[in-house]
């Protein structure tokens, strides 16, 4: 069954953190919804390679509105943690048990929302530490699926069993 996917996404995302599951997801039936400050800003990859005109402002959303939370990594969600409309909007997701898939350095923003104590996570060397002073067991491997909800892999290398866990996740 496709699924409405949110996208929080800012400037200096990691370009083919984005590029590569919206094309895998959006291949197998799913509808991505990008999530800014404002619907309409341009948003630019850290790489150069990727623009995303943005469809909708946080403000403009609710975590109800969408079945998963897709959060790619590069220095977006860094700068997303600090806005707390984002931070919230993070939390509800995992407050209900809605998928959410974090590649990179994407697990910033579960880090703020204080939603990894007991989670098995991986995610980039950076910020292992504050994986780990948040709670989670963190293991560094491709990928980790946490309670059939919480999909999380470490770098764009590991966007093959990122993807096909996203999918498998959202299948069911």
């Amino acid at each position: 069954m496709a699924k409405k996917i949110a996208v929080l996404i800012t400037d200096l995302f990691e370009d083919i953190e984005y590029t590569d599951p919206k094309e895998k997801l959006e291949a197998a039936g799913h509808t991505l919804i990008t999530i800014e400050k404002e619907a309409g800003n341009i948003v630019k990859g850290k790489q150069g390679d990727s623009t995303v005109t943005i469809d909708k402002g946080i403000d403009e959303v609710a975590p109800d509105d969408f079945d998963a939370l897709l959060l790619p990594g590069g220095f977006s969600p860094d700068q997303l943690r600090g806005d707390d409309r984002f931070v919230d909007f993070t939390k509800v997701f995992a407050d209900q048990g809605k998928p959410i898939m974090a590649i990179c350095h994407g697990p910033q923003l579960l880090i703020n929302a204080d939603v990894l104590k007991g989670r098995t996570v991986t995610g980039v060397k950076p910020i292992v530490p504050d994986l780990i002073n948040a709670g989670a067991n963190f293991k560094d491997e491709e990928v980790i699926v946490c309670q059939n909800n919480l999909v999380t892999s470490r770098t764009p290398d590991d966007l093959p069993a990122f993807n096909r866990e996203s999918l498998r996740v959202l299948e069911g």
